[in-house]
C-alpha cells in the first residue's frame, strides 16, 4: 500500500465501493434490454479482467504463493463468477433496493461474531433493524428472484471472507494483484455464461457499456474493498456493509427512478445510526 493510499481513512475507500457496488449494477439493468442478463454478468467479469490484467498482470505472482494461497484465489475466483451471475439474475427481477438488503443479511453473521461491547451490539441491532425497515419482503410475486438474491447473500458473504484473506496476506503479497488473479479465474469460470454476450459482441456500443458496467462494478469497488479491508477487522468491515441496501436505495432513486417509502427512509437513517455507534477494535 502506497504512502498516498495510507493517508485516505478506511471508511473512504469503503464508501466509495459502496456507490460504485451499485452503480454500476443500476447502469447493467438498463443494458438487459439489449444484452442476455448473463451475458452482461460475463461482460462485467471480463472487462474488468482485461483491466486487472493490462494494469498489475497478476500472473506475475503465481510463482510466489503457496498452495493453500493458490487455492483461496482459485476459491475467490469461482465465487466471483457465481456471485455476479446469481447478482443479476436477482436485480432482473427484483427492485434493487431488496436484492441489496438481502445481501447484508449473510454478513450480519460475520458483524456478530465480532461483537464484544455494549456499543458494538447496539450498533449491530440498529443496522438489522434499519435492514428490516428498509425493505418489506415479500415472497410472492417473483419467487425465483428471492432465490437468487439469497444465493447471492450467501456468495457475497464468502466474497467478503475470501476478500479480507487475500488483503491481509502479507510477505509482500499485493491483494490487488491477487485479485486481479481471482478476476482472470473468475472470468474463465464464467466463460460457458457467455452465448448471452454475442449480441454485444457486435455492438459496439452495447460492448462499451458491458466495459463500462466492469470498471464501476467490478475494478473500482473492488479495489477499494482491498484497501479499506487491508486497514479494518472484517467484522467492521462486515458491519460497515449494512450502508449497501441505503445506497442501493439512492441509486435506485437516481437511475432506476425506483422511490422509497417513509419507511425505506426510517431504515436508511438507522444504518446510518449503526455504522455511526459502531466502534472499532484496536489492531486486526
Amino acid at each position: 500500500m502506497t504512502t498516498l493510499s495510507r493517508r485516505v481513512p478506511a471508511p473512504a475507500y469503503f464508501g466509495i465501493s459502496a456507490v460504485f457496488h451499485y452503480l454500476g449494477p443500476a447502469f447493467a439493468v438498463l443494458l438487459f434490454a439489449q444484452v442476455d442478463v448473463l451475458g452482461v454478468a460475463w461482460l462485467r467479469i471480463a472487462s474488468a479482467a482485461v483491466v486487472f490484467a493490462v494494469w498489475r498482470r497478476p500472473w506475475r505472482l503465481v510463482r510466489h504463493l503457496t498452495r493453500e494461497q493458490r487455492r483461496v484465489l482459485l476459491g475467490l475466483g469461482v465465487v466471483l463468477a457465481a456471485m455476479n451471475a446469481t447478482f443479476y439474475l436477482a436485480i432482473a427481477r427484483l427492485p434493487l433496493a431488496t436484492v441489496g438488503a438481502i445481501e447484508f443479511l449473510g454478513t450480519i453473521v460475520l458483524a456478530a461474531i465480532g461483537v464484544r461491547s455494549g456499543r458494538n451490539a447496539i450498533a449491530l441491532v440498529l443496522a438489522v433493524g434499519g435492514v428490516a425497515a428498509l425493505t418489506d419482503i415479500q415472497l410472492a410475486g417473483q419467487p425465483l428472484g428471492f432465490v437468487f438474491a439469497f444465493a447471492n447473500c450467501a456468495l457475497f458473504t464468502l466474497y467478503v471472507i475470501l476478500g479480507h484473506r487475500i488483503a491481509n496476506t502479507g510477505a509482500g503479497l499485493s491483494g490487488i494483484d491477487q485479485l486481479g488473479a481471482a478476476m482472470l479465474i473468475a472470468t474463465v469460470a464464467a466463460t460457458p455464461f457467455c452465448v448471452g454476450a454475442a449480441p454485444a459482441l457486435t455492438d459496439p456500443a452495447a460492448l462499451l457499456a458491458g466495459a463500462g458496467v466492469g470498471i464501476c462494478s467490478s475494478v473500482i469497488p473492488y479495489v477499494t474493498d482491498q484497501l479499506a479491508m487491508a486497514r479494518l477487522r472484517r467484522n467492521t468491515f462486515a458491519l460497515m456493509l449494512s450502508i449497501l441496501p441505503a445506497v442501493a436505495t439512492a441509486i435506485g432513486i437516481t437511475v432506476l427512478a425506483q422511490v422509497p417509502t417513509l419507511q425505506e427512509l426510517t431504515g436508511i437513517a438507522l444504518i446510518a445510526c449503526g455504522v455511526a455507534v459502531h466502534q472499532e477494535r484496536r489492531g486486526h
